[in-house]
């Protein structure tokens, strides 16, 4: 499901009534709780959180005309996706993650390398989420970044 937005909010307003208000808290909560510097966007047709070229001017190793990716909200077919790079990349971050999961969320958790799967919207975790977009700033992603991802 691609949604053609070009700002957070009217990616909001074209979503399905019954998504509309997990992915507004969804957004809340990771704006309330990202540390300063990073950015909201929309990134790759989903609402993004980006590290500015103000404080990374050399940008995404795939394509540098673009800020560097650090978090993405996605609405697709079958549930709401969270892409966090940070857990991609720290494997101490997603230990962590995947330990507090379960004291969150009773069901399993739906999980690709930087994608968090949610097919019901009341089982999202948002004061996990809060949590987790706490524990790294810009400059922690930029440094992570350089060291495991970009080659």
């Amino acid at each position: 499901m691609t949604i053609d937005a070009k700002t957070p909010d009217e990616y909001i307003a074209k979503l399905p009534q019954e998504r509309k208000e997990a992915v507004s808290i969804l957004r809340k909560s990771i704006k309330e709780n990202l540390p300063k510097g990073f950015e909201e966007c929309i990134s790759y047709k989903m609402i993004g959180y980006v590290v500015p070229h103000s404080l990374y001017p050399n940008g995404y190793h795939c394509d540098p005309k673009l800020p560097l990716p650090f978090i993405n909200i996605a609405s697709q077919k079958n549930f709401v996706a969270l892409y966090h790079s940070g857990i991609y990349a720290d494997k101490k971050l997603l230990d962590w993650f995947v330990g507090e999961y379960p004291k969150y969320v009773k069901t399993k958790l739906d999980m690709g390398k930087s994608c968090i799967r949610f097919k019901k919207m009341e089982n999202i975790p948002y004061k996990l989420i809060a949590e987790l977009c706490q524990k790294m700033t810009p400059e922690d992603w930029i440094n992570l970044y350089e060291k495991n991802i970009k080659k």
